[in-house]
């Protein structure tokens, strides 16, 4: 049985404030559960439905279980329909990243994206077409909310994020910046090169007024039908795409 005490603590990893505060946030479901469990992330506990611990692969004896029952579950889950298995997980330590870990490669930079969901595709995305590194600034969601961690279906184990102030992040780095803008050149006609920066704005705004500035390479989705714009995630994985294809 989970205590009052138990159950309080972790349903306040719910909330951003206290998951900073605490240094934890949560983890439903077996397969995203073993994908942190096969990273550089170190596991808290693991709190487990009793009917189904046959699911549980082996663990280090520092990982605290706990067997618990559906309503019990239920208590503590974020979701309306819990998965079985809640892992509190300790958050990664925050860094800042300099331009020599960027060199070589393409890295997304999302300036004020919002919707956890559009953030959590964002990642699973890019763990797919092999990007390890997405920036963001300070004003995008965070990547440890629950909804966020859902919809990486345990990509964010693999794909680090960092958080930086954008304006004084581009200041010191020197290269090429690309941004999704309406009126730039056809993305399947840029030069890239083989290094760069992709800023991907706000889901209704765009990339900000400020952020427009350090923009020296425009880039644009052409459109062939009618709809007014395209969803963040989906524009994302058109530009992953197209730069491994350009890459390899």
């Amino acid at each position: 049985m989970l205590s009052k005490s138990q159950i309080s603590f972790i349903k306040s990893l719910h909330q951003k404030k206290y998951r900073k505060e605490h240094g934890l946030f949560l983890v439903e479901g077996i397969k995203s559960i073993k994908e942190f469990f096969q990273s550089n992330y170190s596991i808290h506990s693991i709190f487990y439905n009793n009917e189904q611990s046959n699911l549980l692969p082996k663990l280090p004896a520092n990982i605290n279980l706990f067997e618990v029952n559906n309503v019990e579950l239920g208590k503590i889950s974020t979701l309306q329909t819990p998965q079985g298995f809640l892992a509190v997980v300790h958050l990664p330590k925050t860094e800042k990243i300099n331009e020599s870990a960027l060199k070589n490669q393409f890295t997304l930079v999302l300036d004020g994206v919002q919707d956890p969901g559009n953030l959590g595709t964002i990642i699973r995305t890019a763990d797919w077409f092999g990007f390890k590194k997405i920036i963001c600034s300070e004003d995008t969601v965070e990547a440890f909310n629950p909804k966020t961690v859902q919809a990486t279906m345990g990509s964010l184990a693999r794909v680090s994020i960092h958080y930086e102030n954008l304006r004084s992040f581009f200041d010191r780095n020197s290269l090429p910046v690309f941004g999704a803008l309406l009126d730039g050149a056809s993305i399947y006609e840029t030069n890239w090169g083989n290094e760069g920066l992709i800023i991907l704005g706000n889901e209704g705004k765009g990339i900000s007024e400020e952020i427009i500035k350090k923009v020296n390479k425009p880039v644009t989705i052409p459109r062939f039908g009618e709809a007014e714009s395209l969803n963040v995630a989906v524009s994302a994985a058109i530009f992953c795409a197209e730069l491994v294809r350009v890459k390899n």
